[in-house]
């Protein structure tokens, strides 16, 4: 029987970010490319995204973290960074997704991508940005199918990545 992210629970307001990042530890440990997901330290997931009027859900099945998604607010440095030709009060960027490694394979990392994409829509985003590894194929597939387009690749801190934006109001 398939997973559904509406089937778990959903935390996504005082998240105790300690478990958080030992959930996106447990995630890490078990990805062939780990360095493929985003790490932000605590003081930054409060600082960046908690206190910018960022979001974190994470999804349960009982008390077992399934999956994880992020919603970060743009900034004039990020739009920047991100090369696009575009206010930064109508973009938001896409953050870490992950899933827990027992239930990959129920198509959670798209059916968080519709949950995010019908969130960011409410709160009047007209685009949202997300990057990831040129390797990582199994998420650009989510991307694409989720109407997302390649916009160009670049190299960050945490190395090479492609940047996908999409258009929110289409």
């Amino acid at each position: 029987m398939k997973i559904r992210i509406n089937d778990l629970r959903c935390i996504n307001q005082d998240i105790n970010l300690d478990k958080y990042i030992e959930f996106r530890t447990l995630v890490k440990k078990s990805m062939p490319f780990p360095e493929w997901l985003g790490d932000f330290s605590k003081e930054e997931l409060n600082d960046n995204i908690i206190n910018n009027d960022g979001k974190i859900w994470v999804y349960y099945d009982d008390e077992i973290p399934v999956c994880s998604m992020m919603l970060i607010p743009s900034t004039e440095k990020s739009i920047k960074k991100f090369e696009l030709s575009l206010d930064f009060k109508d973009v938001i960027d896409y953050g870490p997704m992950f899933v827990n490694p027992e239930y990959v394979g129920n198509g959670l990392q798209y059916q968080m991508l519709t949950e995010i994409d019908n969130y960011a829509r409410t709160l009047g985003y007209k685009y949202a940005v997300g990057t990831i590894h040129p390797d990582n194929i199994y998420s650009i597939n989510n991307l694409l199918k989720d109407n997302f387009e390649l916009h160009g690749t670049k190299v960050f801190n945490r190395g090479l990545r492609n940047i996908y934006i999409k258009d929110l109001r289409g």
